[in-house]
């Protein structure tokens, strides 16, 4: 994952890039994961691919038979193909960005 970074011109501003081209944006969402949280219970897939983005707390994707854990300031791309759910993964409420893209 990338590292905060000041760019040019900037004053007290830190960055961190969280993805880079990954499709056609078709919509995006907010999510509040309460403690014990996430869904669906039987893992799912679709056409479109998601991005996860972690803002508060910790996220546990089940993608097919793996396990990926994405932090807070962190991002990841799940492809919609391959069955997949989304959990809370910390003992307080998890807020995350998912962002469908073809």
């Amino acid at each position: 994952m990338s590292k905060f970074f000041t760019p040019p011109n900037h004053i007290n501003f830190k960055a961190k890039r969280l993805f880079n081209d990954c499709g056609k944006i078709i919509d995006g969402s907010i999510a509040y994961i309460s403690l014990n949280g996430g869904g669906p219970v039987k893992q799912h897939t679709h056409e479109h691919n998601h991005l996860f983005i972690v803002v508060q707390g910790e996220a546990k994707i089940l993608l097919a038979d793996k396990t990926i854990i994405i932090k807070k300031n962190e991002s990841f791309l799940v492809n919609g193909k391959i069955p997949h759910s989304v959990w809370n993964n910390c003992n307080n409420e998890t807020i995350m960005i998912g962002i469908a893209v073809s």
